[in-house]
């Protein structure tokens, strides 16, 4: 994307300047030498507007660390205003696959690389809970792994089984290759698998809009996500919280990666010093993430 701005910018520029050089020439015969001066000045502005160039970061990936990747640009931009950041959403695999070929200079994944990933750069900014959550209206407060492994893999099908209300349940699940997915399943569902019956969405937004639609829905999204219109149960009685995450004693959390192709370098590197600094740490910790020293990783 950038090499085509950059493409689109040269072109710009040498058309331009045979335009100039033309009108210049047909000009000389005619003009006076002050004349020729003031408008070779004009001409000089017009190239330099033309060819400059901002710095645009590529950011896609997991919709999990998307809205906060945007609060951040956002305060970044202020401080740089002549750069600019685009961020997209799409995935964390999407995000890493979108960084080996050359698609977005930062991946956002939430979850672990795998193996087959481990031989790209990545940074943890922030850990994050995973909030199971339901209808504000549902009676049910609290879960177990065990229980919520049974409603998912569809071991149990009625909310009156775990003491609720005798209404079928709904499961609502993320899609293969979100990191919150994976996350999901490697902290609460292995060795058993989601039910087929489960309603698949592709981002944390959907998930709790379908829970805060349905009294009889379950879903799974990033902890700091959970507003007045969902309800998260406590896990085998641990709220999930921003400081039992941060205490270890809340057993579903997963990191918020940054991944690049390479160690970061210019304004990719600028942008990422920026979210661990305290400032940017600060701005995470007000978002509801758990923050961490600064720590890099190759």
């Amino acid at each position: 994307m950038l090499g085509k701005i950059r493409c689109r910018l040269v072109c710009l520029h040498k058309d331009v300047k045979n335009k100039v050089s033309q009108t210049a020439r047909a000009f000389a015969g005619r003009a006076s030498a002050k004349a020729i001066h003031a408008f070779a000045l004009c001409s000089f502005c017009l190239l330099t507007a033309c060819s400059g160039q901002k710095n645009i970061i590529v950011v896609a990936g997991s919709t999990s660390v998307q809205p906060y990747a945007e609060v951040l640009a956002e305060d970044y931009i202020l401080l740089h205003p002549g750069n600019e950041i685009d961020i997209q959403g799409g995935g964390s695999s999407a995000g890493i696959t979108a960084v080996r070929s050359g698609a977005a200079d930062i991946g956002m994944s939430s979850r672990e690389l795998s193996e087959k990933e481990r031989d790209l750069w990545s940074v943890e900014i922030a850990k994050d809970g995973l909030a199971v959550i339901v209808h504000p209206s549902n009676p049910i407060n609290n879960l177990s792994l065990e229980q919520i492994r049974d409603i998912y893999s569809a071991a149990v099908t009625s909310w009156s089984e775990l003491g609720g209300n005798h209404s079928e349940i709904h499961i609502i699940s993320r899609e293969d290759g979100s990191g919150t997915r994976s996350a999901f399943d490697s902290l609460v569902m292995d060795p058993a698998e989601i039910s087929p019956r489960a309603i698949i969405q592709d981002s944390n937004g959907t998930v709790r809009f379908l829970v805060s639609d349905d009294p009889n829905a379950i879903g799974f999204i990033s902890l700091g996500l959970v507003d007045d219109t969902v309800k998260a149960v406590d896990i085998s009685g641990v709220a999930a919280t921003q400081e039992n995450v941060s205490d270890g004693s809340y057993s579903l959390y997963r990191p918020f990666l940054f991944v690049l192709a390479e160690p970061p370098e210019g304004e990719a590197k600028r942008f990422i010093d920026f979210v661990l600094s305290g400032e940017g740490k600060q701005i995470l910790t007000d978002e509801g993430l758990v923050t961490l020293t600064e720590e890099m990783s190759q």
